[in-house]
């Protein structure tokens, strides 16, 4: 891996992105493709489409569909579909569709870094020592679909790892909406473990009502509390428990807007913080701080309590350092941040 240009982090993802798009309009060097004629550029716009209504529909089929998912169930769908005469072709295919698919999340880490990975694990095999093409892309496709299938696992995985963390009358306290985080408390409480959980609201999408609707109807106590409580309530939970959208080289994660000041209080008053994540979700990006995150921003009506020209922030997402996180529960085991970096250079070479 060479960290002398992925060091630049999170900060060069907006050039990346315009890097990508011009990939997409004009075949840019950056991807190694070369010009193609209007003809053969319509029929890719078309194969685009294809992946990105394969990406859409997977999304659309299953709400618990993980989007790393999605996105490889339709990179797997240009290699089934592709119509390349050689190998280079059907590559050139793919990093076109990886782009779409990017683009259309452009500011989405978990995305990004599922194509990548997806591109690597693919391409990186003997299907280039088959003789017939056509035995390389059944090759590929298989490749595809395993890669698939352990991400699938991932989250029964993580589950299994982090259950035991979790002990008997042990209040946890949970921010916004996490499948992972849901499979692991599922697993404690099918272990009969009997303990509780506090979630807070999730603004500025308030997607901690959904997620404490799902932790009711697992049957486990909940309570709801608004953000700026968290560390009003910090003293009385055991541990404090989240996902994330992305899982960075330094050991840090990207997650809801609010994690990083669960985590402050978490700090201060010596309760554990722990990140269930995929490693689908390893990204090779190196913040230094929170303005190297792109702005992911969800709308908010405040039209109707302030008067007057008003800016109104309302970023999704703050990136949590290294320092504040305890434990990490991954599909690859249970890391501390720090053996994050090993497991990205595992993953990449």
């Amino acid at each position: 891996m060479n960290t002398a240009t992925d060091v630049c982090g999170i900060s060069a993802v907006s050039r990346a992105v315009a890097r990508a798009q011009a990939a997409i309009k004009s075949a840019a060097a950056t991807t190694g493709i070369p010009h193609f004629s209007a003809c053969a550029n319509a029929s890719f716009e078309a194969k685009h489409s294809q992946a990105l209504d394969v990406f859409r529909a997977a999304l659309n089929r299953d709400e618990d569909m993980a989007v790393a998912v999605a996105a490889i169930k339709a990179l797997t769908s240009v290699i089934q579909n592709s119509e390349a005469s050689t190998m280079m072709g059907l590559e050139i295919e793919l990093n076109q569709a990886s782009n779409s698919l990017r683009l259309s999340y452009p500011t989405s880490i978990t995305l990004s870094a599922s194509c990548e990975l997806f591109m690597r694990y693919v391409t990186r095999t003997q299907a280039i020592e088959f003789a017939d093409l056509h035995e390389a892309k059944s090759f590929l496709i298989a490749r595809g679909g395993q890669f698939a299938d352990t991400s699938l696992k991932a989250r029964a995985r993580i589950a299994e790892l982090g259950e035991g963390f979790v002990h008997d009358g042990s209040v946890v306290l949970c921010h916004g909406y996490s499948r992972v985080v849901l499979a692991l408390l599922q697993c404690a409480v099918n272990r009969g473990k009997h303990f509780s959980v506090i979630v807070t609201e999730g603004r500025p999408d308030a997607m901690g009502f959904k997620m404490v609707n799902a932790a009711n109807h697992m049957g486990v106590p909940v309570r709801l509390v608004l953000d700026s409580a968290a560390a009003c309530i910090m003293e009385t939970v055991d541990m404090v428990l989240v996902g994330a959208e992305g899982v960075l080289e330094s050991g840090g994660v990207v997650n809801k807007l609010g994690t990083f000041q669960l985590a402050l209080a978490a700090r201060t008053l010596s309760k554990p913080f722990y990140v269930a994540a995929e490693s689908y979700k390893f990204a090779r990006l190196f913040p230094v701080n929170q303005r190297d995150l792109p702005l992911d921003a969800k709308p908010v009506a405040f039209d109707k309590c302030v008067q007057g020209n008003i800016m109104v922030e309302s970023p999704s997402r703050d990136y949590c350092p290294p320092g504040f996180i305890s434990l990490l529960f991954t599909d690859l085991g249970v890391l501390t941040p720090a053996a994050v970096s090993d497991e990205l250079i595992q993953l990449y070479r």
